[in-house]
């Protein structure tokens, strides 16, 4: 009979990791649920689906090490079948890592006007997906551990895939971040952060998928890849929600203010301002100040997106405008989706 540490170790000590990121996730989930509750009905409602996916995902690894360790505890088939649940770990875990990708590709183009680096990542997102539905299916049909060396081409497509797609969205937003920088010391430092934590979030899911079928490979005959494997759900949801939930405190730092708007997500999230905030300022009996004068207008533009953070930094931008139509044209751009608003008017003679 096979040793039961090194078969069933690496397997229980990854459900224990599963469930414990499941617990920050609850705890995130909620979190979001009480701060935002005017982001946009879809994104709310996709927080949603992942609590109820990685909800189902634990469930399933709970039963995929009770089985071999209780029902079947003492048996030949315990150490030579693989565990029932164990079929559908691939799919469920692509049903979340996806798209959890596709919604950062979303941020990224939005950050770019190019379509190559967002359809390079739905590529390898695809892919990673594909290579996972084959993976499931080979679980299901070939159940021996001994055996599945024969579809580890499938692994190694969706998890090198999924990889290869959490470094282009990192290296993209650290490079997009780098570029919108202000000189100004004090948005400067809150970009660092995030770039910082952008690389963080970033790195570890792509590191885990890496070591998940590294493992795999150089340790045949073994389980040490479900050491990583079944935490890795857990990464991508838990990153999202830490990129939704720091948006107040980052927007405070920078601005000391109660409200945010937020581009991506769309105006009057509880951290931001009304997007027509700016009407007041430029009634017509106000236009009437700025006739014939030199005035610098100091415009609030959001521009700042990332993984880890979706605080969009206010960079304040001294321009001159000497014309009453071009202070009508900022104040119409203050009432939109929040791209453009005039803050503080300062008269220069």
């Amino acid at each position: 009979m096979p040793d039961v540490q090194p078969l069933f170790g690496p397997m229980l000590i990854g459900v224990f990791l599963n469930m414990i990121l499941y617990g920050v996730l609850v705890v995130q989930s909620f979190l979001y649920y009480q701060t935002y509750r005017k982001d946009p009905k879809w994104i709310r409602y996709f927080v949603l689906y992942l609590v109820v996916m990685e909800t189902i995902n634990t469930a399933f690894d709970m039963y995929l090490i009770y089985e071999p360790l209780v029902q079947r505890y003492g048996t030949q088939r315990a150490v030579t079948v693989a565990p029932l649940a164990l079929n559908p770990d691939a799919i469920v875990t692509v049903l979340i890592s996806v798209p959890v990708q596709l919604f950062f590709t979303w941020r990224i183009k939005g950050l770019s006007d190019s379509n190559v680096i967002p359809g390079l990542i739905v590529f390898f997102a695809i892919c990673s997906f594909g290579g996972a539905t084959a993976t499931t299916i080979s679980v299901s049909i070939i159940r021996e551990f001994t055996r599945f060396h024969q579809f580890e081409s499938a692994i190694i497509i969706w998890l090198a895939s999924s990889s290869l797609a959490d470094i282009i969205i990192t290296s993209t937003l650290v490079w997009s971040l780098r570029s919108r920088k202000t000189g100004l010391s004090k948005t400067d430092d809150v970009v660092n952060r995030i770039i910082v934590l952008t690389i963080q979030t970033g790195a570890i899911t792509a590191l885990f998928a890496l070591l998940d079928f590294v493992f795999f490979l150089a340790i045949p005959n073994a389980t040490a890849n479900f050491l990583v494997d079944f935490a890795l759900s857990k990464l991508y949801s838990n990153s999202l929600l830490s990129t939704l939930n720091t948006r107040v405190g980052w927007s405070n730092t920078l601005k000391g203010r109660n409200r945010q708007d937020n581009v991506p997500f769309g105006p009057g999230s509880p951290s931001g301002p009304s997007p027509n905030s700016s009407r007041d300022l430029y009634s017509p009996q106000r236009r009437s100040v700025f006739s014939g004068i030199s005035t610098n207008i100091e415009l609030g533009v959001l521009t700042v997106t990332t993984t880890v953070d979706t605080t969009d930094i206010d960079t304040i931008l001294p321009v001159d405008f000497k014309r009453l139509r071009d202070l009508e044209a900022a104040d119409h751009m203050g009432d939109g989706e929040g791209d453009l608003g005039v803050r503080r008017v300062v008269d220069r003679p």
